[in-house]
């Protein structure tokens, strides 16, 4: 894996950081990786969760419910 264009300050920071623990650039990238990935990511409400949330507290509407109607038939394509 390579990356580009990386600031030469950050670069620069983990020559410093990778020296202080006795390794390699690349050993020290390995590990802050390794680090950052290792844990799950936190889950955040689904979608009908967060709206739900935001909606709740304004009260609830009864809505009436149009009546069913019989399904009609197909138009034909006759002549």
């Amino acid at each position: 894996m390579t990356i580009r264009n990386i600031d030469e300050q950050l670069k620069a920071r983990l020559r410093v950081q990778a020296a202080t623990h006795g390794r390699s650039m690349e050993d020290e990238a390995r590990d802050i990786l390794r680090a950052a990935l290792s844990t799950a990511p936190e889950r955040g409400q689904s979608l009908i969760e967060a709206i739900r949330s935001r909606i709740s507290p304004l009260g609830g509407v009864d809505l009436a419910l149009a009546p069913r109607e019989p399904i009609r038939n197909p138009p034909g394509f006759d002549t």
